[in-house]
């Protein structure tokens, strides 16, 4: 910086030759020079007092901002040190094919305290035991008086319920508003829907999480906001699920049998119209999971998609289409009957038929021998391949997330006994929504369909299979499911299902009763699974049914009888007989006494 002389020698000089005094020119210097040194030092001073204020400001305001955002939020549990969740509380409605609501949202509250604030714990304890019996009072006690600023209660009350918190007065304890997941209907449909739970929760909210069924399987569409809150809409009927839940509860106490289940489906397009398990539960208040013992005996288990069970000669169907339909046999030709060994073990019927019946018999008497001869003329790897068609082999793609546990037991070996045992229904264990899917693609012509509970157009998911053809192969030829279908009939009206024959509703079926595995090895004696598998229509095959019984006993004869025919039978057309008029069908003329080249009576 340049600086000012105090003594500058222009001045010096004109001054002494006008005779001045050159002190005064040196002392008006310093005065200028000290003038500017203060006016810097002064302006320093202001500026650094002015950022000062400023940051001083600064704070206040940050600290005075942040106490009142404080004052006015609600309170709420500590959080954990990892990333906050984000709280998603709308969840989309869950409604049938006609747009019944199935599960919706309720707006409900939450009940906290904030013992800092409560004027008489003690007190307050007592009056919310009342209220709450479930509440533990010791618990309470360590809580209200240990020093905790924030008590969960209650994360769900009703309006009673909170009505009656409001008259204790104690200005400890505070609401705070969220929705809850309701069912409606209760029990109705309780495997397909399954349930929620809450997740990430506040005061002002609560997040809603799927926990089972189809509430889990879609939890990310039903919490999409990309969806505008538009429900999923399924393709079950919800007044047919009622009837058919009714009926089957009805059977299952007069069978005497320890669990049902049973599934209506559209043969065309696989859309389950209706589906249940029993015993079943309210999934408004979800049971907890069994710990230990057979998962079977859980109301949460889902016999339908879960259970897998040897079906015994439900499924001597497949073993006759495949043979039609490789040239092998034809309804007409025949086949011995009499009892055989092979491996070392014997194959025989349950009543003597003869040495010889047709193949159209073979299904009418349900004959193991017959079945076990049409086998061996297909053999192992083309039976397999056949049943993998018909996704057999595989858990079925249907929209629950308990399907992928329902996966099919096959032999370690698929040798030539296997596929004979297979053939009638022993050594391959599937679900009652397996078999569902198979005699579907039966009736329908031949093309493959796949199970689903969504309704057509609706946001259905990619399925990827292993074995199963393609939804629309071609499994069977057309003219080999007409055949089967009048066989099937054949075994309505004068074989094993004859009390299926529902009048006027021309139902087709198979039989099945299987002996229940022992844990310990081997078979029981008197614990057999019953299954009925059916179409109707037959003439324009519109649905299947297929309804098992777990464990039954007809007991209203002199003996107990657990053949399908006593047992499921019964049940299944008491199912058609009701649900049949509530989705539309009238009843139609008597089938001739002959359809397609098969005879529905006995010959003379």
């Amino acid at each position: 910086m340049m600086r000012t002389p105090l003594r500058p020698l222009a001045r010096i000089l004109n001054a002494r030759a006008k005779g001045e005094n050159t002190d005064a020119i040196e002392r008006e210097n310093r005065r200028l020079r000290g003038e500017v040194t203060r006016d810097d030092a002064r302006q320093r001073a202001e500026g650094r007092l002015l950022v000062m204020s400023v940051l001083f400001l600064a704070a206040f305001l940050t600290v005075g901002l942040r106490m009142g955002s404080f004052a006015a939020a609600r309170p709420e549990e500590p959080q954990t040190d990892g990333p906050r969740v984000a709280i998603s509380a709308q969840r989309a409605n869950i409604v049938d094919d006609k747009g019944r609501v199935l599960a919706t949202n309720l707006l409900t509250h939450a009940l906290y305290a904030q013992p800092p604030l409560m004027i008489d714990p003690m007190g307050t304890i007592d009056k919310l035991v009342k209220i709450f019996p479930d509440l533990n009072r010791d618990r309470l006690i360590k809580d209200f008086t240990g020093g905790r600023k924030f008590v969960w209660i209650k994360k769900q009350i009703s309006p009673e319920q909170m009505q009656a918190v409001h008259d204790i007065g104690d200005p400890g304890l505070l609401f705070g508003p969220r929705e809850m997941r309701l069912y409606p209907n209760g029990h109705l449909a309780a495997h397909i829907l399954g349930g929620a739970r809450y997740g990430a929760q506040g005061v002002n909210s609560a997040e809603i999480l799927g926990v089972a069924g189809i509430e889990k399987d879609y939890d990310s569409w039903l919490r999409d906001p990309a969806n505008g809150g538009k429900p999923l809409r399924l393709s079950i009927d919800l007044t047919v699920q009622t009837a058919l839940e009714d009926v089957l509860a009805g059977g299952m106490k007069l069978m005497n049998a320890k669990g049902a289940t049973a599934v209506l489906m559209k043969v065309k397009t696989g859309e389950i119209v209706a589906m249940t398990s029993l015993p079943d539960f309210d999934p408004n208040d979800r049971p907890a999971p069994l710990l230990k013992g057979d998962p079977s005996d859980s109301p949460l288990f889902n016999r339908a998609v879960q259970g897998v069970y040897e079906l015994g000669s439900t499924f001597k169907i497949f073993a006759v289409a495949q043979a039609l339909g490789e040239g092998l046999v034809t309804p007409n030709t025949m086949i011995d009957t009499k009892p055989f060994r092979f491996g070392g073990f014997t194959i025989h019927d349950f009543h003597n038929y003869g040495k010889q019946l047709s193949v159209t018999d073979i299904l009418v008497e349900s004959s193991n021998i017959g079945t076990a001869h049409i086998v061996q003329k297909i053999g192992p790897a083309a039976q397999k391949a056949f049943l993998g068609k018909l996704g057999l082999l595989e858990p079925t793609p249907v929209e629950l997330i308990e399907a992928p546990t329902g996966r099919p037991i096959v032999p370690s070996k698929w040798s030539e006994m296997s596929s004979m045992t297979i053939g009638y229904g022993h050594g391959l264990s599937d679900s009652p929504l397996h078999l569902a899917a198979a005699y579907a693609t039966i009736a329908n012509g031949g093309k493959r369909v796949l199970p689903t509970l969504i309704a057509k157009g609706g946001p259905r998911k990619e399925v990827k299979q292993q074995f199963g053809a393609p939804e629309g192969a071609q499994v069977v030829a057309p003219d080999v499911a007409r055949k089967v279908l009048a066989m099937m009939r054949a075994v309505v009206t004068r074989g094993t299902a004859s009390y299926g024959d529902v009048a006027g509703y021309q139902v087709a079926a198979k039989t099945g009763t299987a002996d229940k595995p022992d844990p310990q090895g081997g078979y029981y004696d008197k614990k057999v699974i019953s299954t009925f598998a059916g179409v109707f229509p037959v003439t324009n095959p519109k649905y299947v049914l297929v309804l098992t019984l777990d464990e039954p006993s007809d007991t209203s004869g002199k003996t107990p009888r657990r053949t399908a025919g006593w047992t499921a039978v019964p049940v299944a057309a008491e199912v058609i007989r009701r649900v049949a008029p509530l989705m539309g069908l009238r009843p139609e003329p008597t089938t001739p006494d002959v359809l397609d080249g098969i005879s529905l009576v006995k010959a003379d």
